[in-house]
């Protein structure tokens, strides 16, 4: 026992490690939601949460039913597999009353170069440009169109 003569210090210790770790256990029973857990490292109750959420999106095929003329010119372009509302933002409200909600036109010189300015990252038979370079600012659907923008305009060039 003569060991643990001067250990006084190293039980102090012990205690409060212990202390710490039921501080530790009540704040967290507090902290982290009930629901925890239930799912895998999950909440739970996150699926209801948003479930609960209004629907903004519509989905291409609500895009199609009505709109078949330009389904019809991006089909055939290189965007057929682009969804309308990558583009014209989110549209559920404009599906569900077309009158009450007008989609507004994209800015192109704005929105194209969010996928064609060219970086290094990008494949390299993804058509890319410099936008200053290219167009200097003019919209791309002066010369282009955007649903199949590989087919040029009367007054612009590919």
């Amino acid at each position: 026992m003569n060991a643990f003569k001067d250990a006084g210090h190293l039980f102090r210790f012990a205690g409060l490690f212990v202390l710490a770790f039921v501080v530790f256990l009540l704040i967290r029973g507090y902290v982290v939601p009930k629901s925890f857990g239930q799912y895998g490292h999950y909440r739970g109750a996150a699926i209801a949460e948003i479930g609960a959420r209004p629907v903004k999106y519509a989905g291409h095929e609500a895009c199609e039913t009505c709109h078949t003329d330009q389904a019809n010119a991006k089909s055939k372009g290189k965007h057929a597999h682009v969804n309308c509302e990558a583009c014209h933002g989110a549209l559920a409200k404009h599906a569900d009353d077309p009158a009450a909600v007008t989609p507004v036109k994209p800015d192109s010189a704005v929105l194209c170069a969010r996928c064609h300015t060219a970086t290094a990252a990008k494949p390299k038979g993804f058509p890319q440009v410099n936008p200053a370079d290219h167009s200097n600012g003019v919209p791309c659907a002066t010369c282009h169109q955007p649903h199949n923008p590989a087919i040029a305009d009367a007054g612009g060039a590919k």
